[in-house]
């Protein structure tokens, strides 16, 4: 006999007949009649009238936390590319994977197991499900009676999924709405995601939309046996959505059955692979794997931005303290590594304190004039912005907080996490939480240490995603080396740099040259691992 086939995959050059099967692609003269005249217009030509948007209310969103630990590593979903053009600008769009299949066929399954076995360092699993629309009082009674039909392709929000898969394969930040099951509506909170290397995007409609499918690089159907997607779906609505076993039944009989039958099992034809038995299936899975792999391109390492650039001038954007016999002075004490700690933070807090006095010098400002005790007038000088915000990249950063609150009045502080891989060479985005209506402030990013940039780069992008305007960014160190002035000016060439000194050299392994040492670790009196980087802490992963 020969054996079930693993999975489907177009093109299929490169593999055996045994092990794959084509996807068959449909032709719009070859269509089958359907009695419903909306059954699959929304998958093939001609193209429809476009729909009016919709309006839509948006509000305070939170950080995704990460997709999926593994013995090995964490994978992020709250990530992005490290490396940029030389305009700032993501230097290729993510690899966009769309799974599809019926009601509990093992879509998630598949994906998280595809995620897994990538080894990619960001990437992006974004759900159907957080796109049902909102529904209204007369829509919410029904739903409550299980007789709403939510396997409709009218119950998705395709407007919202649209412009939201385009932001996200642009490498933008995007929101993403948080629907609760139980109450068939949405929270009020929205999440969070960054562009990644590799976007997911799995649910039942992910084929049934032209303009969706455009987006879509890869597209996996997974085909997985009725009555086990009913057993599943069972489990699930039950134990997970506080659904009744009578109305779980009654739905799927009169909604999600026919509407398996009319809107998801034709769009199984348009896929580039279908996954027979989900999850099951780990040979079409590797063989998706592998795929993926030979379309995406490695990323390039950190110092081919700045190397083009190291034998220019530094830019104009550069502001160095003036290297007084006293900042000169406190820069040997601190750079000296017989230093005891206490001597070190002390002299690091006196230096971050004249950096930050000279940084507030940049602000802008305009006349004022006042009322002397005398009763004489005084022209001067006042902050012309709406406010002042910290940002702080951990952990270095974070020491710079209680010199900025020392001579900025109520400043607001903002944190990101940004750690090195070390087997990588990557930044990593691992957390952030940001004032609200940062968009209207003066931003100061603070960071101790600066060699490569990579960092410093990958905080400003974040910045620039939360709508920050770029000349009102201004990124402070202590000491930064000139690859990593170059690559930030390059990248950034609004952004301000002040630092109190830029070292010329770095190292093969992006350590400063004379440097100042793992400044997180003297500070904070810790060991330095044995490939720190002057830029921040390392990740072991």
């Amino acid at each position: 006999r020969r054996a079930p086939p693993v999975c489907s995959f177009t093109p299929c050059s490169v593999l055996s007949p045994p092990l794959v099967r084509q996807a068959p692609r449909i032709h719009p003269s070859s269509q089958p009649c359907r009695t419903s005249a909306e059954s699959l217009d929304r998958l093939y030509p001609p193209v429809a009238p476009t729909r009016p948007p919709r309006k839509r209310t948006t509000s305070q969103c939170k950080s995704e936390p990460p997709l999926l630990r593994t013995s090995k590593r964490t994978i992020y979903t709250a990530g992005r590319p490290p490396w940029y053009n030389e305009h700032g600008a993501q230097s290729k769009e993510a690899f966009v994977i769309g799974l599809g299949g019926g009601s509990a066929s093992g879509k998630t399954t598949v994906a998280r197991m595809i995620i897994e076995a990538l080894d990619v360092p960001w990437v992006v699993l974004l759900s159907m499900d957080s796109f049902y629309k909102v529904l209204t009082k007369q829509q919410q009674e029904q739903a409550a009676h299980n007789d709403f039909n939510f396997d409709h392709p009218d119950a998705f929000d395709f407007d919202l999924i649209i412009a939201t898969l385009k932001k996200l394969k642009q490498g933008k930040s995007v929101k993403i709405p948080i629907y609760d099951f139980t109450t068939h509506s949405r929270k009020k909170e929205w999440k969070t995601l960054y562009g990644a290397n590799v976007i997911i995007f799995e649910g039942i409609m992910a084929f049934a939309d032209k303009e969706l499918l455009k987006l879509l690089d890869l597209k996996i159907f997974v085909d997985t046996d009725s009555d086990i997607r009913l057993v599943r779906r069972l489990r699930r609505d039950i134990s997970e959505r506080g659904r009744d076993i009578e109305g779980v039944i009654k739905q799927y009989n009169k909604f999600v059955k026919p509407a398996f039958d009319q809107y998801i099992q034709p769009t199984l034809r348009l896929a580039d692979i279908v996954v027979p038995r989900g999850s099951g299936n780990t040979v079409a899975i590797d063989l998706i794997v592998q795929h993926v792999h030979s379309q995406l391109e490695e990323v390039r390492a950190a110092a081919a931005l700045a190397s083009a650039h190291q034998c220019h001038p530094l830019p104009r954007t550069l502001s160095v303290l003036k290297s007084t016999p006293q900042v000169r002075g406190m820069h040997t004490i601190i750079r000296n590594k017989e230093t005891s700690r206490d001597e070190f933070i002390f002299y690091s807090k006196r230096l971050m304190r004249l950096l930050i006095e000279h940084a507030l010098s940049f602000l802008p400002f305009q006349s004022c004039t006042v009322q002397t005790p005398q009763g004489q007038d005084y022209e001067g000088r006042t902050f012309s912005g709406k406010q002042i915000t910290g940002v702080s990249i951990l952990r270095a950063g974070e020491t710079m907080e209680p010199a900025l609150r020392a001579v900025c009045k109520d400043v607001r502080i903002g944190t990101i996490l940004i750690q090195t891989n070390c087997y990588t060479g990557e930044p990593e985005l691992h957390y952030l939480r940001l004032p609200k209506d940062i968009s209207e402030d003066h931003v100061i990013l603070m960071d101790c240490t600066v060699s490569t940039g990579a960092a410093a780069m990958m905080a400003v992008r974040v910045l620039l995603d939360h709508d920050v305007p770029e000349d009102k960014i201004f990124l402070l160190s202590l000491l930064m080396a000139e690859m990593g002035v170059h690559s930030v000016a390059y990248a950034f060439p609004q952004v301000k740099i002040i630092t109190t000194a830029v070292d010329k050299k770095v190292n093969d392994l992006f350590r400063i040259i004379p440097g100042i040492g793992n400044f997180g670790d003297r500070y904070f009196g810790t060991d330095a691992p044995p490939d720190w980087s002057d830029d921040e802490d390392t990740l072991s992963t």
